[in-house]
């Protein structure tokens, strides 16, 4: 009788050792690396493209249905990315016409649905905008096509001005 005992205390001893080391095993794994180790690199779309290859659906097309009586200014460059920006900031969903976010370089871009960041560009004939939508970003370059003013690095979302 007593070698029987023996031989269960064994056992549950070496069961529970088992066991342990299978509870340890996901807290191991899961503190080797960071978080961001798992979303791949920013892609830049526009890179090797040519502007007719440039898929445009994902950039807002000139507002339809401005009356001809209605003044429009033209937004291309750093004012149109940070008018785009500003149209997509709140947005819930995810991919080109979600969220879009204004990065520590100055640059806009969204994520999507695997979490890597796209860089925005806008549409190389610009953003048709209601002058008085426009205003907002007469400071910025590429207001009616100019090449002088503002752009978009040292902006953060925290510090861009409530549009």
């Amino acid at each position: 009788m007593n070698t029987t005992y023996k031989e269960r205390k064994f056992v549950s001893r070496l069961l529970a050792v088992f066991l342990s080391a299978l509870l340890v095993v996901p807290l191991l794994t899961s503190c080797g690396g960071s978080r961001n180790a798992s979303v791949p690199p920013p892609v830049d779309d526009t890179v090797g493209r040519t502007v007719s290859d440039r898929n445009t659906t994902n950039q807002p097309q000139a507002k339809k249905g401005l009356g001809t009586g209605q003044k429009v200014a033209i937004l291309a460059g750093a004012a149109a990315l940070y008018y785009l920006y500003n149209q997509h900031k709140n947005a819930q969903q995810e991919g080109a016409q979600g969220k879009y976010y204004l990065s520590k370089n100055g640059r806009v871009y969204y994520r999507d649905a695997q979490h890597r960041a796209h860089w925005v560009t806008p549409p190389p004939e610009g953003i048709q905008v209601p002058e008085s939508e426009a205003q907002k970003y007469r400071e910025f370059q590429g207001y009616n096509r100019r090449s002088t003013g503002r752009d978009l690095s040292g902006l953060t979302a925290t510090e861009a001005p409530a549009l």
